[in-house]
């Protein structure tokens, strides 16, 4: 007996390092599974701040509020710098627009190429996400990293409701981008005779004409040219502009 109880013994210490080994090898499999919470945690975050922006976008209000009520920062952004505000101004979801003010989301906020919320629905043409967001005190004049403004970017577009409403609120024509480009100069160079036509109906003092025509005289735009001399009953500043355009200078 005594013998066969330490033969017993002598198996079982020949299995034992056997079933450690294996033990130490499902141990080590459980931590290669494993995702850290950190990491975790981190990645539901950010899902739940990607799907937040693809409602913002879609203008799906009931899960916009479910992601906020959640605790998904309103003012989160993607890698562009776009929030839920900025998606659903260029959507033109007005309602969801006016939501979002209303729970905080800052008006101004910019993008990482500087544009706000009031940049955007200027570009897209959405005029009544325009009124609202001037109504709750959006930067009218604001400038992004190129200087565009809002009036800049509705010019271009070609966007007449949006430069109209613009100008009756204060928007400053005389703005130039880096590059010197005043919105009637974006407008008389994309062919938008409307949008011109009210720019230069606001340029009562010549201020913006002139700058315009200098780069049509660059260009040998005469039709521009011409466009703006025509719009011009004010005689000095046709006298200015004539002489501007003769000069080339």
């Amino acid at each position: 007996m005594a013998h066969a109880a330490a033969s017993i013994k002598k198996v079982r210490d020949l299995e034992l390092p056997s079933i450690e080994e294996k033990e130490k090898e499902r141990e080590k499999e459980r931590r290669r599974r494993k995702i850290p919470r950190e990491r975790l945690d981190r990645k539901r975050k950010s899902d739940s701040n990607t799907s937040f922006l693809k409602a913002a976008r879609s203008g799906n209000l009931d899960k916009v509020l479910e992601y906020l009520k959640g605790g998904v920062d309103i003012n989160t952004c993607n890698q562009n710098g776009l929030n839920a505000l900025h998606l659903a101004a260029k959507e033109g979801h007005l309602y969801l627009v006016q939501e979002l003010l209303e729970r905080g989301s800052s008006v101004d906020s910019s993008t990482k190429k500087g544009n706000t919320a009031l940049h955007i629905a200027s570009l897209a043409g959405q005029v009544e996400v325009v009124k609202t967001l001037i109504k709750q005190g959006a930067n009218i004049n604001a400038q992004s990293q190129n200087g565009f403004t809002p009036l800049y970017m509705a010019a271009q577009e070609n966007h007449l409701e949006v430069v109209k409403y613009l100008l009756e609120n204060g928007a400053n024509q005389s703005t130039a981008t880096e590059d010197g480009f005043t919105p009637l100069a974006v407008a008389l160079q994309q062919g938008h005779n409307m949008v011109v036509a009210i720019l230069l109906e606001n340029d009562t003092k010549g201020k913006v004409r002139l700058p315009a025509l200098h780069i049509a005289a660059r260009k040998d735009d005469t039709k521009s040219a011409a466009l703006l001399l025509q719009n011009d009953h004010n005689a000095d500043v046709q006298s200015k502009v004539s002489y501007a355009y003769i000069t080339k200078t």
